[in-house]
């Protein structure tokens, strides 16, 4: 397709998110989407999920091989099982992708990592543009308010989220963690229970509510004497996650190897 500078690949294809990718791409002229990928257990294999600018349609297939040879990004916001295979057949194929799914542990981690020292990833616990500004303002409040003031995250999701903290909040503690020169799981605490005695001064504090549909809220305070500042974001959809994943996806076109996250993409790092 002539004008075109980025053939996209989309996993999780009939999901809520995958969807809104979907439309995402859709409505950006500068990208094309080449393939939809889903499970292979899938009802929705072999059903088309809107057309490409030119009036393609395209089927939903399970075949990532495929995919991948038409295409240059996958963006991926699936479970981590299914990105980490995503991610070996990306490697295989030296394909570049776009992780937004979270809840990997330490060994997940390790391999998005690893893959990264052969293909080009961002990867990232929100791809919200607005969240990575705020990633950004924790890191500015955290030098400027020093070690006086007390910070404690909160995170709101719907009923149906699957890991906890979020990778949201998660991202906002390693902002804070980051800015003060420790590492988030030296200091955070995860839970409180019972007679947990005063607080530890140093310690980042996280706190869940999961119900109902909520798409996302997620707020840091700095307590200090006397006053509070709050930063906060709230998501009314998952527009702004998927439109910051295209994003993602056009800025890695031409990049060698390396483990990127939104700070990168959005010229922030630093």
């Amino acid at each position: 397709m002539a004008g075109v500078a980025t053939r996209i690949a989309i996993a999780g294809a009939s999901g809520r998110m995958g969807r809104m990718l979907i439309d995402a791409a859709l409505a950006d002229p500068q990208v094309a989407i080449t393939a939809l990928l889903d499970r292979a257990d899938s009802p929705a294999l072999g059903t088309t999920l809107g057309t490409t600018p030119a009036g393609t349609s395209i089927a939903i297939t399970s075949d990532v091989a495929a995919a991948l040879a038409v295409s240059s990004v996958l963006i991926d916001f699936t479970r981590p099982e299914g990105t980490l295979a995503h991610l070996a057949a990306c490697v295989a194929a030296r394909k570049a992708i776009v992780i937004g799914t979270t809840g990997f542990d330490t060994a997940g981690k390790a391999a998005i990592a690893k893959a990264a020292e052969t293909i080009p990833v961002v990867f990232a616990p929100n791809m919200s543009v607005g969240v990575n500004v705020v990633f950004k303002l924790l890191e500015l409040a955290t030098q400027a308010l020093g070690d006086q003031y007390d910070v404690e995250i909160f995170e709101a999701h719907h009923s149906k989220k699957v890991d906890a903290p979020s990778g949201t909040a998660l991202g906002m503690g390693e902002a804070v963690a980051r800015a003060r020169g420790v590492k988030l799981e030296d200091v955070a605490d995860w839970a409180r229970h019972g007679h947990t005695g005063e607080r530890e001064a140093g310690r980042i504090g996280f706190s869940v509510v999961r119900g109902g549909d909520v798409i996302g809220d997620h707020t840091a305070f700095f307590l200090g004497t006397g006053e509070r500042v709050e930063i906060s974001h709230r998501s009314s959809s998952r527009n702004g996650y998927a439109q910051g994943a295209v994003r993602a996806a056009k800025w890695l076109g031409g990049k060698a190897a390396g483990l990127f996250d939104m700070q990168d993409v959005l010229g922030l790092r630093g």
